[in-house]
């Protein structure tokens, strides 16, 4: 009895790397085998950088804070000991939406936070 291939799955399966590699240059595109591997790396770097993407928004939102908060007279560093001795809970994205949105607020949380 001859052997059962099941075109039909695997073509499928090349259509949907070949779908994903849509976009890509050159032979990433449309050459199965080396659009395999190209969307495997990509696969790669999407899942290591949502978590990269949280760490850079960290790094923004601590940034603008102590930006803000040198132009009211303390460090990042003060302002965040204060906020917690005064059980304000405000996180860092919304401290860096403050900062920048709305000064005149952030210059009365600094000024709760010292006391």
């Amino acid at each position: 009895m001859p052997r059962s291939r099941n075109l039909v799955a695997s073509r499928r399966r090349r259509r949907k790397i070949l779908k994903q590699a849509k976009g890509y240059w050159g032979r990433r595109k449309n050459v199965y085998t080396v659009a395999k591997n190209a969307v495997e790396k990509g696969l790669q770097y999407q899942y290591r950088d949502r978590k990269v993407r949280k760490r850079s928004f960290r790094r923004l939102w601590i940034t603008r804070i102590n930006a803000a908060a040198r132009l009211n007279g303390t460090t990042y560093a003060k302002l965040i000991h204060g906020l917690k001795e005064n059980e304000i809970n405000l996180n860092r994205k919304m401290l860096a939406d403050i900062a920048v949105r709305d000064p005149e607020t952030f210059s009365e949380i600094v000024k709760e936070a010292g006391q």
